[in-house]
């Protein structure tokens, strides 16, 4: 008989209870998902990083100081995976992030099922971005590189003039339900939009998809 694999080891930071009890539900639905430490301080995650967790699902404002300055010292001495969610969206605080380490960064009026996803992504070593900050990510790469532009090659297949104005949408940083009532279609149609533009990109979440067409040169925002 095959054994199946422990749960992944997740750790928080996050001072607000409300959002660290979402959180906690959020990661507790998930049966390959197990909370290992939860810390409300910079202080207290600083003494969590000796417990090795998987992946740290950590917030950047903190009562005693800010979760940058916990993200290079977590990566310094542990293996583990950073993934932000937080409620700072600026151009700024996006690139300081990353710059850091971090792995991932989403906003915390992300979706469950959104978190939950780019949880599993960030342990699979992939890096989930929101839209707002895809589109930061590569406005700072635009400064670094004389055309960054990755224009579409015969034979990929190009977004629709809709996929494209969906894109735009959520560069913005609107919801599925907001696209929905942006485009005046409905939040299914937004769903069967959403899968092709991944298909296309071969990208699994919003941000990614942003950022790639982007690179591609089929999207302008």
């Amino acid at each position: 008989m095959i054994e199946a694999d422990p749960p992944r080891r997740i750790a928080i930071v996050e001072d607000d209870p409300h959002v660290m009890a979402h959180f906690v539900d959020i990661i507790s639905a998930s049966p390959t998902l197990e909370i290992c430490a939860t810390a409300g301080t910079l202080a207290e995650a600083r003494a969590m990083i000796p417990l090795d967790p998987d992946l740290v699902l950590s917030d950047i404002g903190l009562p005693d100081g800010s979760g940058l300055d916990f993200i290079p010292e977590l990566k310094a001495g542990s293996r583990c995976k950073t993934l932000v969610v937080t409620a700072f969206g600026d151009r700024d605080t996006v690139v300081t992030a990353l710059s850091a380490g971090a792995d991932g960064y989403l906003l915390k009026d992300s979706s469950p099922d959104v978190i939950l996803h780019g949880i599993h992504v960030t342990l699979m070593g992939g890096a989930p971005i929101s839209a707002a900050a895809a589109v930061y990510l590569l406005d700072r790469l635009r400064q670094r590189e004389p055309d960054p532009v990755i224009r579409s090659e015969p034979g990929l297949e190009h977004l629709t003039p809709r996929e494209i104005e969906l894109l735009k949408v959520f560069a913005r940083g609107q919801s599925y339900k907001e696209a929905a009532r942006s485009l005046g279609i409905s939040p299914l149609t937004v769903g069967n939009h959403v899968k092709a533009i991944y298909r296309k990109l071969e990208v699994n979440s919003r941000g990614e998809a942003v950022y790639a067409a982007m690179r591609r040169g089929d999207l302008q925002v």
